[in-house]
Parts: structure tokens; sequence; C-alpha cells
């Protein structure tokens, strides 16, 4: 058993060992493990990628995901390119520009573009623009992601919340102090403690409480297997929120809107970025272990190497000349 590659002080089979150990721990950990310096199992983490992604062909992603992921404080994000049927990581990007995702696009030909199925974003101009250039008949393969779409409507409803809160404590009552989160909560995750106190609330007249409400009524959407039906609930609950009389919500369903033909690609799609946002815990899990991580470019190398599916072993045999 050789060397696991050219000028290499590892062996094959103690560098396969320490690809394990990397995957289970962090760098500094697996150092310790494994008796080497953090230097030296960073780089074999680095080789290990780079193997990888020399052995990974370019190929269609059928149904893709498009993500960003903040690196911090500030405007600080990288744009992730994520195979929703693979759940791999495919692709990630500085910024969240469109040329972020432009790179990725270019490095594909025009078949394999064309062969793209679906793609599931948030609502994000420089995305879209992107998508809009490169992938043939994006409008009938764009879909708005629901788990974003109803972000966007959860931070309405708390919008509400704070505002009718600093009313009501003006007018001396308490009644939505420290309920911020029971409203961000859908129906059936409602902790079963604090259904009793939810329900009494529900019945206040509340314009917190029209809110929530406008947000479930939303969610039903989704479940919809008739173009027909989705869009008479949609004008239905549309023409509701627009009536609520609560700002942060009409916004929201004007945008909604506006936007309503790729949120209803999703009857004949039926993608989510939830695996994206599967990923992005792990991502999460790497950057809180990441402490000796001294660039943004390590940090890629980190998501690649627990997330993209790459083939990160040595070959059994390594041959000189």
């Amino acid at each position: 058993m050789g060397w696991a590659e050219a000028r290499s002080r590892f062996t094959v089979l103690f560098e396969k060992l320490a690809i394990m150990v990397l995957k289970e721990t962090n760098i500094g950990g697996a150092g310790k493990v494994l008796r080497i310096s953090w230097d030296e199992a960073w780089n074999i983490m680095e080789r290990a990628v780079r193997r990888g992604q020399r052995r990974k062909k370019r190929r269609t992603v059928k149904k893709m995901g498009v993500d960003e992921k903040s690196l911090g404080k500030g405007h600080n994000y990288l744009t992730l390119v994520y195979d929703l049927e693979g759940a791999t990581v495919e692709h990630i990007a500085d910024d969240r520009r469109k040329e972020s995702l432009d790179g990725y696009f270019t490095l594909l030909s025009p078949s394999q573009r064309a062969g793209i199925e679906a793609i599931a974003t948030d609502i994000w101009d420089p995305y879209l623009a992107s998508i809009r250039e490169f992938v043939p008949e994006s409008g009938k393969k764009l879909v708005f992601d629901r788990y974003h779409l109803m972000t966007h409507l959860v931070k309405a409803v708390d919008s509400v919340r704070k505002e009718e809160h600093r009313e009501l404590k003006r007018e001396g009552s308490d009644v939505l102090t420290g309920t911020k989160y029971l409203w961000l909560y859908s129906r059936e995750n409602l902790p079963g403690k604090k259904r009793g106190l939810f329900s009494v609330l529900r019945k206040k007249r509340l314009r917190t409480a029209r809110a929530w409400a406008l947000k479930e009524s939303l969610r039903d959407l989704w479940g919809y297997r008739s173009l027909g039906w989705a869009m008479k609930h949609f004008k239905s609950w549309h023409a509701w929120a627009i009536r609520s009389r609560l700002k942060p919500i009409k916004e929201v369903a004007r945008m909604f809107r506006k936007y309503l033909g790729n949120i209803l690609t999703f009857l004949k799609h039926r993608i989510t970025n939830a695996v994206s946002e599967g990923l992005n815990s792990t991502i999460q899990t790497i950057k809180k272990m990441a402490c000796g991580f001294r660039n943004r470019d390590h940090f890629k190398i980190a998501i690649y190497f627990h997330c993209g599916g790459l083939d990160l072993h040595p070959v059994t045999h390594w041959k000189v000349g």
C-alpha cells in the first residue's frame, strides 16, 4: 500500500482513516485523534476535496435549489447551488449577485442547461436575472420556494405584533407580552402547554390574531393539486389580506400577487428548498466548528468536504511517472 499522492507524507490507509475522522469532527479534533498538526489535517481535507472535484463530472442537475448563506454580520454572503434529488452542494460562489449564479451556469453546456427541469429559489432579482438568461423556458421551471415565501409572511405577522404590542403597552395592557414566538408557530406545531393560552389570545380582538390567521390560511395553497382551485384559494386569500388593514400583510400579499405565476409552478414540479435548508443546518454546524478557518475559501472547502457528495478517498495504488 503506497503513498496517498505524489510527495505526500501519508499512506493511502492513513489518509482514508483521516478522511473518516474529519467527517466526524472538526480539524482540531481530528488532529488530536490522529496525532497530526492542524495544518496537516487541513491539507488532507483540501487534497480530498480537490481530488473529488477532479473526479466529479459536470452534469445536469434536473431539480436544483439556489440559496444564500450568510457568513456573519453585514452583507457577507455565499451563493449555493444544490442538487435537490441528490441532497448535495454543487457550486459555491461569493456574494449573492447575478454574477455569483452566472458562474455556475457558464460551466454547463447549452444542452445541460436545457436539461434543468425545475429550480427552487427565493424572490431575489439577481438570481432571477441569471436564471432567465441562462435557462431555456425558465418561466415554466422557476419555483418560488414555499419556505422562503412563508418567511416573508411570518415577518409580516411579527411586524403587526410589534406595532400592536407598543400600542397596547401605552394603554397599560400587557396582553401581548411574551407571546412573540406563539404567533410564529404553525397551527400543528404549537406546543401543547401553550395551546390554552393561545386559544384565549385568538379570541381577543387583536390585529395580530388576524395576521396569524391569514398566515395559516395561505399555507393551504400548497396542498392543492388543481391549478384552478389553487388560483381560487389565492384570490380569496389575497382579497382578505388587502381588506385586512394590516400594512405589512398587504405588502406581502401584493408581492405574492406579482409573482403568482412562479408560486403556482409548485403544483407542477412540487419542489422546495427543504433539502437546502437541511444542508444549511449542516453548513451552520461546520461554521460553528470552523473557528480555525482563516478565510472563506477554507469554509467553502469544508462545505464541499461534508456536503459535496464527492469521492474523497485516494486511489489504492499510486503510480509514479
